[in-house]
């Protein structure tokens, strides 16, 4: 099962930086472009480690790495820890405060067919080549990835909220969230993290293409080291985890935006979805997403000048075609892309992931606005999906459609590194570990 290591992480020196929140990042792959460029202006901030600029990305971070390094722009810890991570963040609509409990540690790198580190999406090649070439020239992961496990019992909550009492770092990020982060170096209490993780499976909710690249790493770098033992920094990938028996993991809906389909008719578009589907026409485009909530294979429909609420009739289910076990067929989104985007608008599953027609926007607002300027010729408005169904398809061997989970909030790149490098990764002799 999950063998997780405590570890010396390598933090901006505080001398140097005073404000953190100047100096973190969004993640490399939900940062825009107008962040970015922003962001590039602070000669120190942790985006030129995470998402470095062309030409020749990864030589550059690398050489930028051993400066910081060299420098003192960049300190490690003298002591090996398990780093408690909390974000405080409110939804849209609720007053109610959330706080996602979780830890940073490095874990022991797995291929997927171990069944120890379960993926529920695939990746995109190219996004896996990108960070396999940083991660090779750095021997750095500049941010974790977020990781699942399952504890009813709420084993580790005590000594992580215990830890958060005495922070290293507080700042709200570019989401709006309170970020804290805080360290725990108590011998006795890293053994029970390391006793109860050794127990699960973990599963990958966010940075599949981090987590491929540090396993295409980890195969390549043992394949060509006689000595290979196992224990090499290289077999360990840096994670932040947490209990997905906490009601504070949140789960936002992706909504899909289609656009460029030659001959595209509403009513032809309505006409077939009433083989399938109960259509029924909503007045008011604003609440579609609010009264679809809870029902089972039920969808927003926006046009520009309609919007309509369909669900899926139940005797309908049986005709698709899609051989899929039940955890992945019964999914609302296998229904959207197989009823509406196969079989309505005509892109053939194996088709649909790389398809220019389709892009995803979590914000149904800006959904409503680039149908009503016909930047898109329709907006299919989802549902969050539920962990347990999550849970239910990563077990089931398979993966869910693309863009199913937008797990929020979103981690911050810039708090702490984690070095694979053999010398820094190596605990020191004084380590009990």
């Amino acid at each position: 099962m999950a063998e997780i290591k405590p570890f010396r992480a390598w933090r901006y020196n505080e001398k140097t930086i005073t404000d953190i929140g100047e100096v973190t990042a969004p993640l490399f792959d939900v940062v825009s472009d107008k962040q970015r460029n922003a962001l590039y202006q602070n000669p120190l901030n942790s985006i030129h480690l995470s998402v470095p600029k062309p030409p020749d990305a990864a030589n550059r971070a690398k050489k930028l790495l051993c400066q910081w390094k060299d420098e003192g722009v960049i300190l490690q810890d003298k002591l090996p820890g398990i780093y408690v991570y909390y974000q405080y963040f409110k939804l849209s609509g609720s007053q109610r405060e959330y706080c996602r409990k979780g830890f940073v540690c490095f874990i022991r790198t797995h291929p997927f067919e171990d069944k120890i580190i379960l993926r529920h999406e695939n990746t995109i090649p190219q996004s896996v080549n990108d960070r396999i070439e940083l991660l090779e020239k750095t021997e750095l992961h500049v941010s974790p990835t977020h990781g699942l496990y399952t504890d009813q019992h709420f084993e580790l909550e005590k000594h992580m909220d215990e830890a958060i009492a005495n922070p290293i770092y507080e700042t709200e990020d570019y989401q709006g969230v309170r970020d804290v982060l805080a360290v725990i170096h108590d011998a006795e209490v890293i053994k029970k993290f390391m006793a109860c993780l050794k127990t699960k499976t973990v599963i990958l909710a966010d940075g599949h293409h981090r987590y491929e690249s540090s396993l295409v790493h980890m195969q390549k770098c043992a394949a060509v080291n006689p000595n290979h033992t196992g224990n090499e920094g290289y077999n360990f990938h840096l994670m932040y985890l947490t209990n997905t028996e906490a009601d504070d993991l949140r789960i936002l809906p992706t909504h899909r935006l289609i656009k460029n389909i030659k001959n595209f008719n509403i009513e032809n578009v309505i006409q077939i979805l009433e083989e399938d589907f109960i259509v029924k026409e909503i007045e008011d485009a604003d609440t579609v997403n609010e009264i679809i909530i809870g029902k089972k294979w039920a969808f927003g429909l926006l046009f520009k000048d309609r919007t309509l609420k369909v669900r899926l009739k139940p005797e309908s289910f049986s005709k698709m075609r899609w051989h899929f076990p039940n955890e992945v067929k019964e999914l609302d989104l296998t229904v959207l892309h197989y009823f509406i985007i196969e079989k309505i608008l005509g892109i053939p599953g194996k088709e649909q992931r790389a398809s220019e027609n389709i892009s995803f926007d979590r914000s149904f607002g800006d959904c409503l606005t680039k149908v009503i300027k016909e930047e898109a010729q329709m907006a299919i408005i989802t549902q969050e999906v539920s962990i347990e169904e999550v849970k239910r398809v990563c077990h089931s061997g398979f993966t869910m459609p693309q863009k199913s989970t937008y797990f929020y909030p979103k981690v911050i790149c810039g708090f702490l590194f984690g070095s694979i490098r053999e010398k820094e990764f190596k605990q020191p002799q004084y380590s009990p570990f």
